[in-house]
């Protein structure tokens, strides 16, 4: 099997490009893992049912899908390092976008900055992620972006912290029952109070992302010496036509796979702040950061055992097994029991959260290693379909955008509780993709 590597100068300085890429899996998470407290935010300041507030994933995921193939056209032309260079300047500009969208309170133009933020992440991700894959053996690819995703959940976990520490203060007087009590005018004053404290923070994360596109930029990270064959799609090899690569399953079945993983991702990491108030959970705002740390460690799962001690398709496997696991923890808990809770998290010092809530930040330990396992596997022998492999895969993370808001009109129109048996079929996929997709090379 052809395995694409750096030449031999970056061989030997392979520790840079992996640091500057780490550093780009945090900002990726910091943003993306911002919407989790952003959501249940956006559903006071914006008067907003759980299908409505949802449209914040969507109109963060559906970027993905929209940009992927112009993402990768604009690296084939410019390359990998200005275009993560471009990546943060589009980044940045989306997060301007919500000063006027604070200022005005408007959700369309908050979806809008969010649309301008994933846009640039779009491009980002077509870069870095067969950078990962092909930087050294396809056997430990997944350990490699378990190592990345250690930076990217660990932001996961800071990020609803920080929020909650300079956004979510002193929020009993945004409670439903406080604002009820007022009239229309003196609600709408004091959701416009709480929309102006967005201002600040995302004036600060716009500057911080002009720091590291003028650190990209100035840096001396190499060009990966990626042959024709892994080229960005754009630039074409003897052969490759434009539905080529639909010939090979692994990578289609991949995309597919991933499109669940990515929205069950979305609903555990995103939903749980909302789940959390509905049940009256008081820390509700700094719940993305129980499911993050179950996915944290399980990257530092992957990070030890695999390739030695466990295959990524074993990984994968137990991934959609646990998926289901927790699923039916989430569905059939009682809302008020803790007990499991208090058991696994009160050694920790950490504050018990019901059952149910609980099984649902779990998901997080079984959603760590699909990613992860999910993209060598997808990409073994496509050769000169790899870049348009990877730009499908890039692609399937529409799912982030699409199942969640099933999830939330079930919530409305049942409870929020029973919306999450919408997770089931897809870890089951996951499984089945594991066990038999992955295996195809022939349809």
């Amino acid at each position: 099997m052809h395995t694409t590597t750096l030449p031999s100068p970056a061989r030997q300085g392979v520790l840079l490009p992996m640091l500057f890429i780490g550093l780009m899996f945090f900002i990726l998470g910091f943003v993306t893992w911002l919407n989790g407290s952003l959501i249940p935010f956006l559903k006071i300041v914006c008067a907003l049912n759980n299908f409505q507030a949802l449209w914040v994933a969507f109109a963060f995921y559906i970027a993905y899908t929209v940009m992927a193939l112009p993402s990768a056209a604009v690296l084939a032309r410019i390359g990998y390092k200005k275009g993560m260079t471009a990546a943060l300047g589009v980044m940045a500009v989306g997060a301007l976008a919500f000063i006027p969208a604070a200022r005005s309170g408007q959700y369309a133009i908050f979806l809008v900055a969010l649309f301008t933020l994933a846009s640039g992440m779009t491009l980002m991700q077509t870069a870095i992620n067969p950078y990962i894959v092909c930087i050294g053996s396809r056997e430990s690819a997944a350990m490699r972006i378990s190592i990345m995703g250690l930076f990217n959940k660990g932001a996961g976990i800071v990020v609803p912290l920080v929020f909650s520490a300079l956004i979510l203060s002193g929020m009993e007087r945004f409670s439903e029952p406080a604002l009820a009590a007022l009239d229309a005018v003196g609600r709408e004053a004091l959701r416009n109070e709480l929309s102006q404290r967005l201002v600040v923070p995302y004036t600060v994360m716009a500057a911080g992302l002009l720091v590291f596109m003028a650190l990209i930029h100035f840096s001396s990270l190499r060009e990966p010496d990626l042959d024709e064959e892994e080229a960005p799609s754009g630039a074409r090899a003897d052969g490759v036509t434009p539905w080529g690569v639909f010939q090979h399953p692994q990578v289609v079945l991949g995309a597919i796979a991933l499109f669940g993983y990515v929205g069950v991702e979305v609903i555990a990491g995103d939903t749980i702040g909302l789940y959390g108030r509905e049940l009256g959970v008081a820390h509700y705002g700094v719940l993305t950061s129980y499911t993050m740390g179950f996915m944290v460690l399980g990257y530092l799962l992957g990070v030890a055992l695999i390739p030695k001690w466990m295959s990524q398709r074993t990984a994968l496997i137990l991934s959609g097994a646990g998926g289901i696991a927790f699923v039916l923890g989430v569905a059939l808990s009682s809302p008020t029991s803790t007990g499991v809770s208090q058991v696994l998290l009160g050694w920790a010092g950490v504050p018990a959260v019901p059952d149910t809530v609980f099984f649902l930040a779990l998901l997080g330990l079984s959603n760590a290693l699909v990613w992860p396992a999910i993209w060598p596997l997808a990409l073994e022998g496509l050769g000169k379909y790899t870049a348009a492999g990877s730009a499908l895969l890039i692609m399937g993370i529409a799912g982030g955008a699409l199942i969640p808001m099933l999830y939330g009109h079930l919530a409305d129109v049942t409870s929020p509780q029973l919306g999450y048996w919408v997770m089931l079929p897809w870890y089951a996929l996951i499984l089945l993709y594991a066990l038999f997709g992955s295996r195809l090379r022939k349809w």
